[in-house]
């Protein structure tokens, strides 16, 4: 299936050469390798983690933050674009990617120290590691002013107490490459 919609509102000619080769780039992934099998991944109840491998070498995961960290470096209405077309294809790898991106890696470069951007973020960007993004609880919904969950430090780890639902590839015992976690560290 191929994406054959009219350009209606003449975006095409706002985009940068950059931002239409980069829109172009995820829609050709999303058709040939997104839309063949996302419906029997559905079925199977199965995550299309094969697909997270190859976000990370396309360089989509994470694209607005700096090449040093392994990332692209790329701007905002590219990132748009990225899940934008990601989106057409499955919500679920739109979802997977933005959060990654966005609600991990972001606060990660944003307020992380240097060795915790060399660590993480060159991983994550890979798709080799997975984060996780967890806010809403059983008592307080998505309300951040309400929650209850805490981290606090016991050496080098952390215990966190609380009651999380519905988080954001927070099942990661089903990666094959990373293990279910109790202390983050």
């Amino acid at each position: 299936m191929t994406s054959e919609a009219g350009d209606f509102l003449l975006i095409d000619e706002m985009l940068t050469e950059e931002e239409r080769m980069v829109r172009d780039t995820v829609r050709n992934f999303v058709d040939e390798r997104v839309m063949p099998t996302i419906a029997d991944d559905f079925e199977k109840a199965e995550a299309p983690m094969h697909l997270v491998r190859e976000m990370g070498e396309m360089g989509i995961i994470g694209a607005t933050l700096p090449e040093k960290f392994g990332c692209s470096g790329s701007n905002y209405v590219i990132y748009g674009l990225i899940q934008q077309e990601l989106e057409r294809g499955d919500s679920g790898i739109r979802s997977f990617n933005s959060v990654q991106s966005s609600l991990v890696m972001y606060p990660i470069y944003e307020y992380g120290s240097e060795e915790q951007k060399q660590r993480w973020l060159p991983g994550l960007a890979r798709g080799e590691k997975i984060g996780c993004f967890g806010l809403t609880e059983a008592d307080h919904g998505s309300d951040p002013g309400g929650m209850v969950t805490r981290a606090v430090k016991d050496g080098e780890s952390y215990v966190l107490n609380g009651s999380k639902m519905w988080i954001t590839n927070g099942n990661t015992g089903t990666w094959p490459w990373s293990g279910p976690s109790s202390t983050a560290r």
